[in-house]
């Protein structure tokens, strides 16, 4: 139990972080926030506005990532690094993969409320 309360503890460390640190974080955050009303909305199966909430905090998952690979590679150097650089824009790239997977999930199921499919 004492395990579970900790890194419960950390979990909240590290969100708290990432929020106060990270303007793309509180984005994220702000549109899981608008995701959960909406996917009821748009959602026209309760399994769809699940999937539709969970593209979203896939996004938010892969941001804290990204921002833990950056964070470290800062950490490590301040000078320039063609390699840390690469890392870092591959972390960008995950951002970026998910957060064309959420798209192309709300816009399917947008398209499937409105009868298009």
């Amino acid at each position: 139990m004492l395990r579970f309360w900790r890194a419960t503890i950390n979990t909240r460390n590290g969100l708290a972080f990432a929020i106060r640190s990270e303007q793309a974080v509180r984005e994220e955050i702000a549109a899981l926030a608008l995701a959960l009303p909406l996917a009821w909305l748009i959602g026209v199966t309760t399994m769809r506005s699940v999937e539709l909430v969970a593209a979203v905090a896939l996004v938010l998952v892969v941001e804290l990532l990204n921002t833990a690979i950056e964070k470290l590679a800062d950490r490590l150097t301040t000078d320039h690094d063609p390699q840390i650089g690469r890392v870092k824009d591959m972390g960008s790239a995950a951002v970026g993969v998910a957060l064309a997977m959420a798209g192309l999930f709300w816009l399917f199921a947008i398209a499937e409320r409105m009868g298009v499919i």
